[in-house]
């Protein structure tokens, strides 16, 4: 008979597995051997420890429905608990400790009644970022850590870059400040208020950065040293205060110049004023302030005209002279100001409106842009103190009108004619919709055509110019709103550079992702030589942003990130390190028949035309058919061999080729329909491959195609290289495919009878909404006559429901939510819509039929939690031409609440996942245990269970969803290395919810070991393209265009680990004051804070995000509801298998059979391997 909690057992068994840190939790008292405490007055049993006195002063907390003290007479766990909430009601004998914090103020004191907190509640910040404690379960990694984010920065707003330490810096809508230098070096910085940053400007060489928001404040960024490496950090702020009875927006700042000096900055305004601030400290210079009325003094009368100059468009330093100011007003007045003397020297009387200047290196002459599309030249050291006419002016895209040139730049070149960029300028009727950078040298122009509107850009060129010698300037950097785009200025046609980092993942977007983790180096050097052969045209010439050195080490292994976008092309990823450096490009849309070649043609003739147009850069979100989009990869890093499927049902098998090839691709069709009657397809049309031999380039080239029919995206695709074997599946069933032999070995159809949805595919617009309505309605009315027929009012369990709901229904505090101990999991319907998708497919070498056979199986789960076991007859190596694969059905699988199947794992007979193929026979890994019984796990949204085969009978299990409240979106099987030595792996098993919260369980016994809260809830993109990989580490995406890299182990980060050499002009060890030196808290778009200074800030809790939360530990006694360790399994009223089918004969009939068919050589020897 099983022992009951709490009944003649050991107080200390009782205890939570490990303790928690003072300023979380208090550590396990004693229980009490009398009645239940009281209040803190009265009550208290004689074996009860004292209350400290901060305790027993205390102020009263609100009470909870029930008992005087704040627990319900069922002794309920409060919901704001993460650690010990996890199912049944607690005896009276467990101390009311566990479930309290100390009150503020009062660390390591018990303050009786205050719940811990929940999740999604702000928490005492005991714990840095990672959640980790040395004692506790996840302790024996480290934490959890968001480490870099990879990809281009979302929204970018403003771009700035210092020619000393030769780095730039990016920043972005949502506040977030990045620094760029070589690759590896990168730092990340986050306004506290959600600002956009309109403008950056660096000092050079000293290591601050001044920005500037929208909301018309400035901040002062500096790069500090701790501990040996970089980290940036803002330490003042600064606003302009309103001038008296004027408008505030004649003080909003328009344009940012600091001085060369360091000592000071410039700040141009609406209302046409100049006001000077102090560097670092930003103090304002009341008494440098220049007002337009000074100014207007100097300007003729015909000129003046009773017009305001209007606001400050520009201000440009003098190259030779720091003492002297360009100011250019709005209205096309240029004044070259001295600050000494506070006299206008010169003045240039343009009459077109003023979009900005710059200076000609020497300091003689200077450029204006304007908004009618045109620049001008005029000459700043002549004669006189006013200039009307320029040197030259010029509409480069004329006569016709043009947009306004919103930056230009005057770049001197030692071999001949200056460079002349500039932004906008395109003829407005024709090609005002076009986003473009001009490049002028003497005789030759090249207008750059970008796939998006331009931010900013800047020259790289040599920091000092001796005086009489030029800039030459090597490259051009453009940050368009979608990418990075770089121009190298010194080869022949100036061809753009690849860049190392911050390449744009979404040119298409982005439809699904996977990770291959330690690549074998001769597939690494064969993608990365072919991806070196798709760009001829690139540029040879090294990144030319290097500044910075990169400390991190040297990646011990090569992952590859693969990304499949939109358009039907697969990209191939460097995620070794903290850059992402693309590798190499798979594109699937030529072997189909598609509107490419128009595409071509039309830029083809478009190059002769007027303005020369070249298309740069590789963003491009549109797609030629949407059909196009891939929904599935699968690569075998050992036989080069890949998988790509796609949204109309299209399937192809590619192998890794060095040489360029010209073959016609084999295509097969697979109905999986079966000619099953009463069903017709809806949706789009399969893709028409292209008749006869093409021409494929050096890398993946497809050798087969495989046709779904009906045509339904593919929802599921696994290859086992070794047997020559793929399998896919689809909305209305899966199919099985020996690419060797080129024939399909299996189909099977699991379409529902009702199943009407997935006949109208992804694409199509019938959906009835009615239809919908009315099964959700259906399905509220069968949930409550079932709970209505299920509910027993004898039973205790219906006495425990009865009034859980009773107290949920009366008021309590807002902070304590009342959560039942167990939810109650209604049955899904078996008409469900999509019943039939095929969720996951898994290959293994299993016991199946006995005990004491194994062989090659194939395994696939559906959205109705039904799971098909076939027993597979593969030939050997030698006989694979000779005979086909046959497949045998051998068990079905249904689960009770038919929770759809997320994932299918087999595991050896010592609890290990089962090898990759070719692993055991290349010595990668050990061979696995097949001495003992395996173990198989599947994973539904609902729970995890854990199966003995080849019976299948349970063996242990979590209902995630009954515990937790929250449903399972992705699975995987890592290995985590202990943080105390790197050689102790241990399996486990890491589950994504629909909360965006990270569990990890141990494999096989289903323990909870730690959770920890990763995504926000509301992110439904970001946890529906997170990616797992082997080794505890992770990606999801932030926007469409970033991956932020998460670690389960502190033994496997990739973070970056960088220094700046800074030779500041004066001291800042005391610059930063106590107001302005807060945390960065992260927020949408996913910036993260450096590790290094987490445990530097305490901000209070109510400034903390959801993502800050340190983990919730399981603390886990054995007789937890949780615990499934050497516990029996508790089936009472819980079947979570309806019926487990077996198509297979037992051994002695196999063996019989086999017996029998022996002679007859047209049949196979038998379905299993021995």
């Amino acid at each position: 008979m099983p022992q009951t909690k709490g009944a003649g057992q050991d107080p200390a068994s009782l205890a939570p597995a490990a303790s928690v840190s003072s300023d979380r939790a208090v550590a396990a008292q004693p229980s009490c051997p009398r009645e239940p405490c009281g209040p803190l007055t009265a009550g208290r049993g004689a074996g009860c420890p004292p209350l400290p006195p901060a305790a027993r002063a205390a102020p009263p907390q609100p009470a909870s429905p029930g008992t005087p003290d704040g627990r319900d007479f069922l002794g309920k766990v409060p919901a704001g608990d993460t650690r010990l909430r996890r199912g049944r009601p607690w005896r009276w004998r467990v101390p009311l400790a566990w479930f309290c914090r100390p009150a503020a103020g009062t660390p390591g004191d018990v303050a009786v009644g205050v719940p811990l907190t929940s999740p999604g509640v702000s928490s005492p910040r005991g714990f840095r970022a990672g959640g980790s404690h040395p004692q506790s379960a996840g302790g024996r990694w480290g934490g959890f850590f968001k480490t870099v984010e990879h990809g281009f920065p979302s929204q970018p707003s403003a771009l700035a870059y210092d020619p000393v330490l030769r780095v730039m810096a990016i920043g972005t809508k949502a506040g977030a400040v990045k620094l760029y230098g070589a690759p590896g070096v990168e730092l990340t910085g986050l306004h506290k208020e959600t600002a956009t940053v309109t403008q950056l400007h660096f000092l050079p060489g000293q290591g601050w950065l001044l920005s500037l928001l929208d909301d018309n404040t400035l901040h002062l960024w500096e790069v500090c040293q701790k501990e040996g490496c970089s980290h940036l950090e803002e330490t003042r702020s600064f606003g302009l205060p309103g001038r008296p009875g004027c408008s505030p927006g004649i003080t909003r700042v328009t344009v940012v110049l600091p001085m060369a000096a360091g000592a000071m900055a410039c700040l141009g305004t609406e209302g046409g004023a100049v006001y000077f601030v102090t560097l670092p400290t930003l103090t304002l210079l009341e008494d440098k302030t220049l007002f337009p009325d000074e100014i207007l003094q100097s300007v003729p009368d015909d000129y003046r005209c009773g017009k305001a100059l209007g606001p400050v468009e520009s201000i440009q330093e003098h190259p030779r002279d720091g003492s002297r100011l360009l100011i250019g007003y709005s209205r096309g007045l240029v004044v070259l100001w001295e600050q000494s003397t506070r006299a206008v020297q010169h003045l240039f009387l343009g009459n077109q409106q003023l979009e900005s200047l710059a200076w000609e290196q020497s300091g003689k002459s200077i450029v204006s842009s304007h908004s009618d599309g045109g620049y001008m030249v005029w000459a700043a050291s002549g004669s006189g103190q006013r200039t009307q006419q320029p040197v030259m002016s010029t509409i480069p895209y004329g006569p016709f009108p043009c947009k306004a040139i919103s930056k230009i730049l005057w770049r001197t070149c030692e071999s001949g004619n200056p460079f002349i960029i500039f932004s906008g300028g395109m003829p407005r009727a024709s090609y005002g919709d076009r986003h473009c950078v001009s490049v002028l040298q003497g005789q030759t122009l090249a207008t750059l055509d970008f796939t998006s509107r331009v931010i900013d850009f800047f020259t790289v060129q040599s920091a000092e110019v001796p005086e009489g010698g030029f800039e030459n300037p090597r490259a051009l950097v453009v940050l368009v709103e979608e990418e990075l785009v770089a121009i190298d200025l010194q080869t022949p046609g100036w061809p753009t550079i690849p860049a190392p980092y911050l390449a744009p993942l979404h040119s298409s977007a982005i439809t699904c992702s996977c990770h291959v983790s330690n690549v074998p180096l001769k597939l690494w050097e064969r993608i990365v030589s072919v991806g070196e052969q798709q760009s001829p045209r690139q540029s040879s010439v090294a990144w030319p942003i290097d500044g910075g050195k990169n400390l991190a080490q040297e990646p011990t292994q090569r992952g590859l990130l693969l990304t499949g976008h939109e358009d039907g092309t697969v990209r191939f990823w460097d995620a070794s390190g903290v850059s992402l450096k693309p590798l190499y490009k798979l594109g699937t849309a030529n072997i189909f028949q598609t509107d490419c070649e128009h595409n071509d043609s039309l830029n083809q003739a478009g190059e002769e035309e007027w303005p020369p147009f070249r298309k740069v850069g590789c963003f491009d979100p549109y797609s030629d058919d949407p059909r196009l989009g891939v929904q599935k990869i699968a690569l075998c890093k050992y036989t080069a061999k890949m998988v790509v499927a796609g949204t109309a049902g299209q399937v192809l098998v590619m192998e890794l080729s060095d040489e360029k090839s010209e073959h016609a691709v084999s295509v097969a069709t697979v109905d999986l329909l079966q000619d099953r009657e009463g069903f017709t397809w809806k949706g789009h049309d399969r893709l028409a491959p292209r008749n006869g031999p093409l021409l494929f380039p050096p890398g993946f080239q497809p050798s087969v195609l495989v046709q779904c029919v009906p045509p339904a995206a593919v929802t599921a695709v696994t290859l086992h290289s070794e047997w020559n074997l793929v399998a896919f599946g689809t909305s209305h069933g899966f199919g099985l495919f020996d690419y060797y032999r080129r024939n399909p070995v299996l189909a099977r159809c699991t379409l529902h009878p009702n199943d009407s949805l997935a006949m109208e595919g992804p694409l199509s617009r019938v959906k009835s909404l009615k239809k919908s309505l009315r099964q959700s309605f259906r399905r509220i009315r069968k949930s409550r006559v079932s709970g209505k027929k299920r509910l027993n009012a004898s039973s205790p369990s219906s006495k425990v429901q009865e009034a859980n709901a009773q107290l949920a229904e009366q008021a309590g505090p807002p902070e304590v939510e009342m959560t039942p101990v167990q939810r109650r999991i209604e049955p899904r319907s078996a008409d469900d819509s999509l019943s039939g998708v095929v969720r996951c497919l898994y290959f293994a070498d299993t016991f199946l039929r006995d005990a004491a056979h194994h062989g090659p199986t194939m395994w696939a789960g559906t959205n109705s939690g039904s799971v098909f076991a076939y027993a597979l007859e593969v030939p050997s190596q030698e006989k694979f031409s000779e005979r086909a694969v046959e497949a045998v059905l051998g068990k079905e699988i249904q689960l009770m609440h038919r929770a759809p199947v997320v994932a299918i794992a087999v595991l050896d007979g010592r609890g290990n996942p089962l090898p990759e193929p070719y692993e055991v026979s290349r010595d990668l890994a050990k061979a696995p245990d097949m001495q003992g019984s395996h173990s198989m796990l599947i994973s539904s949204e609902e729970q995890f269970k854990v199966f003995t085969l080849p019976k299948v009978s349970a063996k242990t299990k979590f209902k995630l969803t009954a515990h937790e409240g929250c449903r399972v979106r992705k699975v995987a099987l890592v290995s985590l290395a202990s943080a105390g030595s790197e050689e102790r792996l241990e399996n486990c098993l890491a589950c994504l919810t629909n909360l965006g919260d990270i569990h990890i369980f141990s494999v096989p016994s289903l323990r909870p070991q730690v959770h920890y809260s990763c995504i926000r809830k509301e992110d439904i993109s970001g946890i529906a393209s997170c990616v797992f990989t082997k080794h505890g580490q992770g990606f999801y995406l932030i926007s469409p265009s970033e991956f932020e890299r998460f670690s389960l182990s502190a033994r496997n980060v990739t973070e970056p680990l960088c220094r700046l050499e800074i030779a500041r002009l004066q001291d800042t060890s005391c610059l930063s004051n106590s107001s302005a030196v807060t945390p960065k808290l992260p927020q949408a778009n996913g910036t993260h804070v450096p590790r290094g200074s987490e445990g530097q800030h305490s901000p209070s809790d109510s400034d903390r995000s959801p993502e800050e939360h340190p983990a919730a530990f399981s603390p886990g006694p054995i007789d937890s509801p949780n615990s499934s360790m050497e516990n029996p399994l508790d089936t009472t009223g819980d079947i979570t298998v309806e019926e487990v089918k077996d198509f297979l004969p037992s051994s002695e009939e196999a063996e019989q059979n086999l017996r029998n068919t022996s002679e007859d050589e047209a049949r196979p020897t038998g379905i299993l391997i021995k």
